[in-house]
């Protein structure tokens, strides 16, 4: 592929997402902007939130970790549906009846000031940082594909990156991306599906032929019963739960979507065909994965390894794609690389300027006109935003020190759930004051238990699990803060 080509396909993708948000945008108002008029069809709002759950991390990913995890993620998609059962039937009823735009509202009516205010906090570091982390791993393979060969500096290639998400989406903000990422999630599922056709036709594979080969691959095993084995099917099912809770039921991205429904039995409509469409999606990333290895051995491709000899199975999919597949699947991949990407990225941005506009600049309380001006300047700010934190990782240079703070900013969610959790399954008040330090010390407790785990645990290692220790260790130390009290009678009704 030459980086015209690639370039061409990239600004031709960017025509049509600007096109969109010129045709959506208008009259848009500050309610537009963030709930969408809360008139959005359910079923708009249930298929883009398929590529607002995923990400480019997750395009690479999950096909590359068959390889050493087989299909154990699986365990962690089936526990979903425990976790948007738990959201549907606990979260949604409550949001809706308080008709919150920001979702940590709650925390303020429930607990106080500081409770609010950390919550919030917590959700734009780890958004911020997160959705950095996921444009920096694109951004690269983008630049090493294209720009690199162009001569264009890394740092443009993220500056404008970043500016064109602004651009379609400072004005219409979640109106224009319900629309953007329906046609975002189109543009991936197909690519995903074309690339599992295009390789099964390469290893002349019919659709039994190709059922067969991944049902009978080692690849494929979904159930691990070693309970010290960070795969064990259990373990990874009460993850999947706890994770979907947290990172979708509690996080602003995700709910604000959902709050676009026009009432709440059709936000329920949404969660659950989007969960049935999320299981099937994550089936196909899967069958991808057993399917990549299977042409690079039919191939005869020597696998990327790191300095121990150890796959790297986020570099299979890159590395086979721009090099080994045919012209089209190579245009295919970048294409739906670009797709689900920009439809987190998009949805990220907008999330992180809503909250900080109801959470810390309290907007409502402003004209529409100035409101206007504050929420787009907010828009651009965290776009700056997203492009310094970029920058520092690229500066960093060190990717596992870059893993390293992504999965730091990954432990934030842990007080989001004791916060919510003490919130709603206890009638206690909170000495408001000591919340965020409570909130502070409980991720950096995880981290060091995490870090020392198999030494102090007789060999056992945490997965995603360690999102309920968490957790608890936030509910632990909000109980040790926590007092008799009142709580606010609407708050009650709703919980």
């Amino acid at each position: 592929m030459s980086p015209t080509l690639i370039l061409s396909l990239i600004a031709g993708y960017f025509t049509i997402l600007i096109i969109i948000a010129l045709l959506t945008s208008r009259k848009a108002t500050s309610e537009s902007f963030f709930v969408a008029n809360r008139n959005a069809p359910w079923y708009m709002v249930a298929f883009a939130m398929i590529g607002t759950s995923l990400s480019g991390v997750t395009f690479i990913s999950v096909p590359g970790m068959v390889y050493s995890q087989s299909w154990s993620y699986m365990a962690v998609v089936f526990g979903y549906l425990v976790g948007y059962l738990v959201i549907g039937t606990v979260l949604m009823p409550l949001y809706y009846r308080l008709r919150l735009v920001s979702i940590y509202t709650y925390l303020e009516q429930r607990f106080g000031f500081w409770s609010y205010k950390t919550g919030a906090l917590f959700f734009l570091i780890s958004r911020a940082v997160g959705a950095a982390f996921r444009l920096y791993l694109v951004a690269g393979v983008l630049q090493l594909a294209v720009f690199d060969k162009m001569g264009v500096p890394f740092y443009i290639t993220v500056i404008v990156s970043i500016l064109l998400i602004y651009l379609y989406t400072f004005r219409g903000g979640l109106k224009t991306i319900l629309w953007t990422d329906t046609f975002q999630t189109m543009a991936m599922l197909a690519c995903v599906g074309v690339s599992i056709y295009l390789i099964s036709t390469e290893l002349k594979l019919g659709f039994g032929q190709l059922v067969d080969t991944v049902r009978s691959s080692d690849m494929s095993q979904i159930y691990f019963s070693n309970f010290k084995d960070d795969k064990f099917f259990w373990k990874q099912f009460a993850s999947g739960a706890f994770i979907t809770i947290v990172m979708t039921g509690l996080d602003q991205d995700m709910m604000q979507k959902n709050l676009s429904c026009r009432s709440l039995p059709d936000a329920q409509k949404n969660m659950f065909w989007f969960t049935i469409t999320l299981v099937f999606v994550n089936v196909l990333f899967l069958t991808l994965g057993v399917l990549l290895y299977q042409f690079a051995a039919a191939k005869g491709i020597q696998l990327p390894t790191n300095a121990d000899g150890k796959v790297v199975g986020d570099n299979v999919f890159p590395l086979l794609a721009t090099n080994h597949f045919s012209l089209f699947a190579g245009i295919i991949f970048i294409l739906g690389i670009i797709a689900v990407t920009y439809a987190s990225a998009d949805s990220a941005l907008t999330a992180l300027t809503t909250s900080f506009c109801i959470d810390f600049l309290d907007i409502k309380r402003f004209s529409e006109q100035r409101q206007t001006r504050l929420r787009q300047a907010t828009h651009l700010g965290f776009s700056v935003v997203l492009i310094l934190i970029i920058l520092v990782f690229q500066a960093l240079n060190d990717q596992s020190l870059i893993t390293a703070v992504f999965k730091a900013a990954g432990y934030t969610y842990g007080p989001l759930l004791g916060l919510f959790s003490f919130g709603i399954f206890t009638r206690r008040g909170l000495l408001d004051k000591a919340v965020l330090p409570v909130c502070v010390a409980a991720p950096i407790l995880t981290y060091i238990l995490n870090a020392n785990s198999v030494e102090w645990l007789y060999g056992y290692k945490f997965g995603f699990e360690i999102l309920l220790v968490n957790g608890l260790l936030t509910f632990l130390g909000l109980l040790a803060i926590s007092r008799p009290a009142s709580v606010n009678p609407a708050v009650a009704a709703a919980v």
